[in-house]
């Protein structure tokens, strides 16, 4: 069974088209205009293994933050749409990966609830045109989308790249885990039944 999805988001902020195979290669086609936020979204597809396409417009010559959350939204309503009813996933994933002096945990769950912590503290700053109070606004938008219970957590790091880079690694990671089929399990993982809120 194919589980992919096509998700667009039009409104007078941002103009947001998301296509997405979670049981692909780690090809990413990424346009966006905040350059730093296609780079991550990279590391997204290519840590994940999952096929990303990502065409993004926004009001960048406000600030990023409309096209920051808005990409976040969409790509977590394209993996909720991907997964569809979710059975035979794993629906947990986490991940705590290094990079140089940065270390990060992302603990997620696929339960149709969204909730978010963010521990990942970092001056307010900007790396490239991207402000650095832009990630946490992309990961909360994510779960929101999503449906997902994500946390994250930073364990060390000081240079500021390095800290968002690996927080996109280890949510590609955590989330490459969740969504995997477990043959152990094909049914919903779940005693309600549903994971569907």
């Amino acid at each position: 069974m194919s589980r992919k999805a096509v998700v667009e988001r039009n409104t007078r902020e941002t103009r947001i088209r998301v296509e997405l195979e979670l049981d692909g290669r780690g090809s990413h086609d990424i346009k966006t205009p905040l350059p730093f936020l296609s780079h991550m979204l990279d590391q997204l597809g290519r840590h994940g293994l999952f096929d990303l396409r990502v065409h993004a417009e926004g009001d960048v010559e406000i600030d990023g933050h409309h096209t920051t959350e808005d990409v976040g939204i969409v790509i977590g309503q394209a993996f909720a749409q991907a997964l569809g009813d979710k059975a035979g996933i794993r629906r947990y994933g986490a991940a705590t990966l290094p990079m140089d002096e940065a270390c990060v945990t992302c603990a997620l769950d696929l339960s149709g609830r969204p909730y978010f912590v963010w521990k990942v503290p970092m001056p307010k700053a900007k790396v490239g045109e991207f402000d650095t109070e832009l990630a946490e606004v992309f990961f909360e938008g994510f779960a929101r989308g999503a449906g997902a219970n994500l946390h994250m957590h930073l364990i060390s790091g000081t240079v500021l790249h390095h800290i968002i880079e690996i927080s996109f690694k280890a949510l590609a990671r955590a989330l490459r885990e969740a969504v995997e089929i477990d043959a152990r399990s094909p049914g919903v993982p779940s005693t309600k039944g549903s994971l569907n809120g």
